[in-house]
């Protein structure tokens, strides 16, 4: 494992397996009475949001707590950057402090790799999420949601997603998520398509590791997964499709649709989900829906990449066990 986790692509195959098979042992642990290790006791780690967030910032704070880390919150709102204080001078406060890792979300693409290569900061940087650029964990919980879903549990460890075929529906252009799954999904050795309004897509897709398609109802007979992503109105400043409805209509997915995927074949959403735009109440609240899988999920995830980068390379829970003994 490298230090910093700034983007999905920067992850190997053999990486990635690694933080899955990682998460996996981790998983357990939740399913304890006391859902705690000793593993990062003693650590610091930030956790600095520059943006909203729930889903993430908890599941961080959940996933620092159960390996025994000293965590500290951070929000941009009520502290010093509302008066003007830039990243740098946040960065060297917290050196000043003596953090061991910094996980940090932010709406300008590029900050976290500013802040992992900048030298301000002695610390292991993982990204949150940055603009519209990347989600590295969000792209990892989803293949470990995919991996347990599809090839199962016990039979996944070890195994990468090589042939399953992943279609990814929506707003392509404002996505990071979109963006950390092409990449992690290529490096799984899956097929992954996008289909979203040509508005909806960024300049330069053609170079992505994935096909493009603007027809739904002909992709998903072939899907193993389909993730629905949210239409983010908050990153748009123009009319990138006519109405709700018409959007709705062709790219929204709703029992009717869903029937026509394949028996197997499971629904995901990272989150927030907008009920009746790209979802209906129907799907969202069938068996076939991943959306809270993922969120427990998430926090396995992120207590394996917590783990990897600050605690070591031997297997997490056969650690903590010899730690215990001691």
């Amino acid at each position: 494992m490298q230090r910093h986790l700034i983007s999905a692509a920067d992850l190997t195959r053999d990486d990635a397996v690694l933080i899955l098979d990682t998460a996996e042992e981790m998983a357990r642990v939740a399913d304890r009475p006391i859902k705690k290790l000793p593993t990062l006791r003693g650590r610091t780690i930030v956790n600095l949001f520059f943006e909203d967030s729930t889903r993430t910032r908890i599941s961080f704070e959940a996933a620092e707590k159960r390996l025994s880390a000293d965590v500290i919150n951070f929000s941009a709102k009520g502290s010093s950057v509302s008066k003007g204080e830039s990243l740098k001078d946040t960065a060297q406060t917290l050196e000043a402090m003596g953090v061991d890792a910094v996980v940090i979300r932010h709406s300008a693409s590029g900050a976290p790799y500013r802040l992992a290569n900048s030298g301000w900061i002695d610390a292991a940087v993982i990204n949150a999420g940055d603009g519209t650029h990347q989600h590295p964990t969000q792209a990892l919980l989803d293949a470990f949601t995919m991996r347990r879903r599809l090839v199962g549990k016990d039979a996944g460890l070890g195994q990468d997603l090589a042939g399953r075929r992943v279609t990814i529906v929506g707003d392509v252009l404002h996505s990071r998520v979109a963006r950390s799954n092409v990449d992690l999904l290529h490096t799984l050795g899956a097929e992954v398509t996008l289909v979203a309004p040509p508005t909806l897509l960024p300049v330069g897709i053609e170079t992505w590791p994935c096909e493009v398609a603007y027809d739904l109802d002909s992709t998903l007979p072939k899907s193993d997964a389909v993730m629905m992503l949210r239409v983010q109105r908050e990153r748009m400043n123009a009319a990138f499709f006519p109405t709700e409805r018409e959007y709705s209509r062709r790219y929204g997915l709703d029992g009717h649709r869903m029937a026509k995927m394949p028996e197997h074949a499971i629904v995901m959403h990272p989150g927030p989900m907008v009920r009746g735009m790209e979802i209906t109440a129907e799907v969202a609240d069938s068996d076939r829906c991943t959306v809270v899988e993922q969120v427990a999920n998430g926090v396995s995830i992120r207590m394996a990449v917590l783990y990897l980068l600050l605690g070591g390379n031997e297997p997490a829970v056969t650690h903590a066990r010899t730690t215990e003994e001691k």
